[in-house]
Order: C-alpha cells, then structure tokens, then sequence
C-alpha cells in the first residue's frame, strides 16, 4: 500500500502509524463530556504507557492473514484500516491481560520499564486502568466495524476469547497459588490446559479468526480446521515464553523471569518432574516457589543437570515438525501462508 506521494508503505509502518489516530478517537472524539477531561488524560497516558513496545505480532496477524485469504485487487484501504484496527484491539486486549497479570504476579518490569502499577501513583489503580483497556476495544470495534457483515462475529469472537483467556488465568492461579507449593499439581495435563486457555486462544486463533470474518470465511469446519494448527502454536509460543524466562537474557526480552519465585506450573518444571529422582524431587520442593537468590539458583542448577536447554531445542524441533503436519492435514482450503508466516515468527526466537 503506498502513501499519497507513491510510496510504498510496509503493514509494521501502517499499524504504528494507525496509534496515535485510535488514542485521538478513543480521548479526544469518542466521549465529549467536559467533566471527563481527567479521566480521559488518564486514558491517554494508560494507552500509551501500555498498548505500543511490544513485538506486534499479533496485531500485525490480522492484516497479515487479511492479505493471505484476499487478493490485493479486493482489499479496498478502507478494509486495510479496519484489518489494523482490529489488530489494535487485539493488542489493547493483550494490554489489559497484562496490566493485570503484572499484579496478580507482583511483577516489576514489562517490556524493559517498569510494570504500569509500579510506576508512582498508580498502585492498584491499575485494576480499574485495565478495564478501560478492555473498555476500550468494543469502542473502536463498533466504531469502525458496527456496519460490517463480520461485526457480530467480531463481537462474539472477542468476548469469547477474553472468557477463555479468563479461565486460563484462574487454572494459572489455582494450581500455583504464592508460597503454596505442590508439585503434584504440576502434571502435563494440566500445563497444556492452562496453555490452551491462557495464551492460544487470544495470541493465535483470535488474529487469524478476526482475519477469516473480514475474508466472508465463517464456516465452522474452517474454523475448526485453523484452530487445530494454531492452537498447537500457541502451545509451543508458550513453552518457548517457559523457558525464555529462566535462560533468556533480559536485555533482549525486555522482562525479569519470576517463574521459579512465583510458584509457575511452567514447561520447565513440568518436563523435569517426569524425569528427576526422588532426590532431585526433594530438592526441588524444598527451593521452588522461594524468593530467595540461593533457592532460585538452585532450581536452576538442577535445571542444567537435567539437561533442559538440550531438551528444549529437541522439543523445538518435534514442534516444527508436528505443526508441518498438522499444515498440510488441516489446511487443504486454508493458504498455508497464514500459519508459515506465524511459524517463523515464533520458531527460534529470542524474546
């Protein structure tokens, strides 16, 4: 797509672009009372703070799936811009999970600054900071799509999506509450549960659906079909998020891992209590989910005699080759690009 001077304009430049228009809507055309002029400051600085600095991609999946199922001759601009706005939302959606997940965690840094309720004078503030991201998407949603053939499925698709990434976070929780620790929580089953609901549905399947709407593909067969292969993504990206929180470098990922201190049912400890002695067990219930450096350090030092960066890579790899299955199974009248494209986005990398 090019700019009025022939240009030609990259999606990553029209979606950052896209920001600053929606933040105008959403404070300054939207609601119009003057007596919420410091509520609407509020959000500005809400949205700033919180919704741009991360990776984008599951933003930058709409428009991208778009132009997968769409030919270029049929995607009017107008339909380009409703594709980013939607890619918004997802991403405003994605801000409100993590402003609140940041409490729930009581963790300290979110994309290389501080978590948005640690920043002086907002505090539990937060919560209610949160709503108005969420708040915000069925705003823009009816805004920009209430005339659209696709806006109930849209509407349902989010909604549904929010309660499943809901449910997930309440198993998270339930099966690691802080300073509670039992491992015999920590089973498979459970992990791929809390996987599924917590992270697959909103960072997978929700882009790609919302894409499949605006491309007139509604039906449930295809849905399902799309669902298979990315809700198998999805658990992967998180098993990938597991690990990068123990042997990531912080420089690059932007974010300080609290998995051990924070009691998480995480592939990590998942894998290694499937393979460990009952000595190794032993050690690991009397340092995980413990605050303290020498505890953590000792998680992490039975991590390595248990081979688990080794196991990782291995599993990276089965991954990859599962997923080319499940590609060619599930996506005979589905262009492979849409989940190609996602694939290399996630595989191998580093934050």
């Amino acid at each position: 797509m090019g700019d009025s001077n022939g240009v030609q304009v990259s999606d990553p430049q029209l979606f950052d672009g896209q920001f600053e228009k929606l933040v105008c809507e959403l404070t300054e055309q939207d609601m119009t009372d003057p007596v919420l002029s410091d509520a609407l400051n509020r959000l500005c600085e809400i949205l700033r703070y919180n919704a741009p600095g991360g990776k984008r991609n599951r933003g930058l999946s709409v428009i991208g799936s778009l132009r997968e199922f769409v030919p270029p001759s049929k995607l009017p601009p107008e339909e380009v811009e409703r594709a980013l706005v939607i890619g918004w939302c997802i991403e405003l959606l994605q801000a409100f999970f993590l402003v609140a997940d940041d409490i729930m965690d009581a963790s300290l840094t979110r994309r290389g600054q501080p978590c948005w309720y640690k920043k002086e004078g907002i505090g539990l503030d937060a919560i209610n900071d949160a709503f108005l991201l969420e708040g915000s998407i069925y705003r823009l949603l009816r805004r920009h799509c209430r005339g659209q053939p696709y806006y109930v499925h849209l509407l349902e698709l989010f909604a549904e999506t929010s309660f499943q990434t809901e449910l997930g976070q309440a198993l998270d929780l339930m099966t690691a509450p802080p300073h509670k620790v039992d491992l015999d929580r920590f089973t498979v089953e459970r992990y791929k549960a809390i996987v599924k609901y917590k992270t697959a549905f909103y960072s997978f399947y929700l882009p790609v659906a919302a894409a499949m709407y605006m491309a007139g593909i509604d039906s449930e067969v295809e849905h399902s079909n799309a669902k298979h292969i990315l809700l198998e993504m999805g658990e992967f990206f998180q098993i990938q998020d597991d690990y990068l929180d123990c042997y990531g470098d912080p420089a690059v990922t932007g974010k300080i891992g609290t998995d051990i201190q924070d009691n998480k049912c995480s592939w990590l400890v998942v894998t290694a209590l499937g393979i460990m002695t009952s000595g190794q067990r032993a050690e690991l219930q009397a340092c995980y989910g413990q605050s303290d450096a020498e505890s953590v350090e000792r998680v992490k030092a039975l991590y390595d005699t248990l081979e688990m960066p080794l196991r990782y890579h291995q599993y990276e790899e089965e991954s990859y080759l599962r997923l080319q299955n499940l590609i060619q199974r599930h996506a005979q009248n589905l262009p492979h690009a849409v989940f190609l494209n996602f694939a290399k986005k996630i595989y191998k990398r580093k934050k």
